[in-house]
């Protein structure tokens, strides 16, 4: 009889440790998260927002890296094609694509996006993005559109999750309009109509606001300017009284320096988004804190009230 009660309890612990294995192997599958892959930055800060802990995000650019530039390693290559769901941004920017075959749904973000088109100077000056400017993350409508692009995507992955992505794009979207009420105000009334920058990224909003862009290397980073086109910017900063020059990371600054000190104007640095440093992402800087900075930064440099 004791032995049976022995018996017994041992076939009951034996069973109990066997739910509990099978429950812990359910869970564990149940929590594997969908990947989804993503360019640049300002797709990645949507999906962040928006899809919160409910997939695993794979930031295809490197946080530090030059976006224009960048060519993904065969890791990367190998980590896309485990995504459920690949958003990149298109209209040019990312060229190493074409020809990729995605084993994953891929979405081309620059497809619904409202694109502006570069006048023949622009295009002449610009060997990657053809006709189209590709920082339209810059203008905040994109960005919207963007937003209720990649929700409509996660939802059809997950659709349980419906009314929790439904809800994070309406916060989003709040904060996107936020933000364009805030530019639209501050930059209404300004002293100045023009600015200068490395390279530029600021079609979109100059085009939104209202103020002139005078560029030393028009829409390619990695251009150096000749000695023509720096005296012509010097001019303009005179002639205009432009008060800063701009330039973004990742763009070699010496001659923009030089400029600066010759022409005895300030220099700074404007977000293009494309990527962020590694210290910016390590500090949680997210588009709205890094859009925030570049108007007030834009409204110094404009002289506005």
């Amino acid at each position: 009889m004791k032995n049976l009660k022995v018996i017994s309890l041992i076939l009951l612990i034996a069973a109990i440790l066997l739910l509990f294995f099978m429950s812990n192997k359910k869970d564990e599958s149940n929590s594997k998260k969908p990947i989804v892959a993503v360019t640049t930055f300002a797709l990645y800060d949507i999906v962040t927002h928006i899809a919160k802990d409910s997939v695993e995000i794979v930031h295809i650019l490197p946080f530090g890296v030059d976006p224009h530039s960048f060519e993904p390693t065969p890791k990367l290559m190998a980590k896309i094609e485990e995504s459920a769901l690949v958003f990149y941004s298109g209209a040019g920017l990312e060229p190493w694509v074409d020809g990729f075959d995605f084993h994953a749904k891929a979405i081309n973000i620059g497809e619904y996006v409202h694109l502006r088109k570069l006048s023949h100077n622009e295009a002449q000056h610009h060997k990657h993005h053809h006709s189209v400017d590709p920082h339209y993350w810059l203008d905040f409508e994109n960005m919207k559109i963007a937003a209720k692009v990649i929700t409509k995507n996660l939802i059809a992955l997950l659709p349980k999750r419906e009314a929790f992505f439904k809800e994070n794009l309406t916060n989003y979207i709040a904060m996107l309009q936020k933000l364009e009420n805030e530019y639209a105000a501050l930059l209404g009334s300004c002293k100045l109509h023009k600015v200068v920058v490395s390279h530029n990224a600021l079609g979109y909003l100059s085009r939104r606001y209202h103020f002139d862009v005078e560029s030393l290397t028009g829409l390619s980073p990695e251009a150096q300017p000749s000695a023509k086109e720096v005296t012509s910017i010097m001019n303009t900063i005179k002639k205009d009284g432009v008060r800063t020059i701009f330039f973004e990371h990742f763009v070699n600054d010496n001659v923009i320096k030089r400029i600066a000190a010759d022409t005895n104007i300030s220099i700074d640095v404007f977000e293009a988004l494309g990527n962020i440093t590694k210290d910016e992402a390590e500090a949680g800087m997210s588009y709205e804190d890094l859009m925030r900075k570049n108007l007030q930064k834009l409204s110094k440099a404009l002289m506005c009230q």
